[in-house]
């Protein structure tokens, strides 16, 4: 026999959804609370989550049980009230399991249509035409914390967010429906940044589709004259070679064929980065030529994504692409430098010493004027066996840093050598507990002082 949960208890759970207490939140849920408790406008709890563009709290209502469906005296539901937010991750968090076989087709087509007059009209028109106001819209960007960026807009008392592209192209997937890239791609282009809602929903979910009409399409894309649709299809193969089925791995190849090739005629800068960003990832004979063709290119950007395809690791790197690397670690850009110091760290020479070149290399490294280089110089040098005097000396050079987590690769670096003044060096670091627990070279810092 079920038993209601007491007065107290269902207070306490409103308490801490109006807070946004997600922890408060999960407790009172666990504890027994109805997760379809009234909140304090006589609405379901969801919708007081939906409100407050809560996803964390919404996921954890839906989770436990809350009717996301459920008709509301406007007319409206819980579901549809998150599509209107724009707020990807609050729809993700309200969808919940098997949308297309819970929700009948008129439910689903709902959905399509809010979310697509949303994005069609503009979240700032919509906006007023709600509101009535008149005045300026207050935006600020935002991080969304399951990694959305977008802009949330607030006028006349109400705030959304402007990711209705994004959520259309999620329901759409949701749903089992498959429009044109060219549709697609409009949600994202022009001029959306890279890390925009926008253009990842419509590079994510284009990322994950797989035959040959939508390759067709994609493809037709590396010719169009603006580089920012070029640098969406980068967008879009970056996605496939992260998520194609291990079954399809062996179709990538076409994939990789087409990124060498596309890289050798790409005109912009940006773009041709982005290409080699995602060729890098590939396996492919020719990843070398490639780096070499671009080692030397007037973008920074390329400089250092044609590094990574001197990088690879399956074979012997060739004395060209070891020069070419070399050649590189006095870039004038402190990124390419970073990358040089990156793509040195495994390789070593049956001894466990670093080549003499490399180690040179990582040594003067070490003592670059950008702080971001000597951190990957050091850890590269932390990483490797090699217990010549050059790389010793440069390790306890770090000891004198500032900064605090460069101290701790030399001691940490130190300890793995068993070097009799990592003791010392740990001393020099401070506090440990300052650093995460779950960092290994603490853990290598502690086993070496017990």
């Amino acid at each position: 026999m079920l038993t209601e949960p007491s007065p107290d208890l269902t207070d306490r759970l409103v308490r801490a959804v109006i807070a946004k207490d997600a922890e408060a939140v999960r407790a009172r849920l666990e504890q027994g609370a109805a997760p379809d408790t009234p909140g304090p406008d006589g609405l379901p709890l969801l919708c007081t989550a939906v409100a407050g563009l809560d996803h964390r709290t919404a996921e954890l209502l839906v989770d436990a049980g809350a009717d996301q469906d459920r008709d509301l005296p406007d007319g409206s539901t819980p579901l549809l009230r998150a599509v209107d937010t724009g707020s990807p991750a609050l729809v993700r968090a309200v969808l919940g399991d098997e949308p297309r076989l819970r929700l009948p087709e008129a439910a689903r087509h709902r959905l399509l249509d809010r979310a697509r007059h949303w994005h069609e009209t503009g979240a700032v028109e919509e906006l007023r035409r709600r509101t009535g106001a008149t005045g300026p819209v207050v935006v600020r960007r935002i991080d969304e914390s399951d990694g959305d960026t977008l802009d949330e807009l607030s006028l006349g008392g109400l705030t959304v967010r402007n990711g209705h592209g994004a959520v259309l192209t999620a329901l759409e997937w949701s749903f089992v429906l498959f429009p044109p890239v060219e549709v697609v791609m409009a949600r994202a282009v022009p001029g959306a940044e890279a890390g925009d809602s926008n253009w990842f929903a419509a590079s994510y979910f284009l990322g994950r589709r797989q035959g040959p009409r939508v390759w067709s399409e994609l493809t037709a894309l590396r010719n169009r004259p603006d580089p920012v649709h070029r640098r969406f299809l980068a967008s879009v193969l970056e996605i496939r070679n992260l998520f194609v089925p291990l079954y399809r791995r062996p179709e990538m190849s076409r994939d990789a064929d087409f990124l060498a090739d596309w890289a050798l005629d790409e005109p912009d800068g940006h773009v041709l980065a982005a290409v080699l960003d995602v060729y890098s990832g590939h396996e492919h004979p020719d990843r070398e030529a490639v780096g070499l063709r671009h080692v030397a290119h007037p973008e920074p950007d390329v400089r250092a994504e044609a590094a990574f395809c001197l990088s690879e690791e399956r074979t012997a790197r060739s004395e060209a692409a070891t020069t070419a690397l070399l050649g590189l670690v006095r870039d004038p850009d402190p990124g390419v430098r970073l990358t040089v110091a990156q793509v040195f760290a495994p390789r070593f020479t049956a001894d466990g010493r670093l080549e003499p070149a490399i180690r040179d290399a990582l040594v003067l490294l070490v003592r670059d004027e950008a702080r971001s280089v000597r951190r990957r110089a050091a850890a590269s040098l932390a990483l490797s066996e090699d217990r010549s005097v050059p790389v010793l000396d440069a390790l306890l050079s770090l000891l004198d840093e500032e900064d605090p987590d460069l101290r701790l690769e030399g001691a940490y670096a130190l300890a793995l050598r068993d070097d009799p003044r990592a003791a010392l060096a740990a001393e020099r670091v401070g506090p440990l507990d300052v650093f995460s627990e779950h960092d290994p070279r603490v853990f290598a810092v502690w086993r070496y002082l017990a």
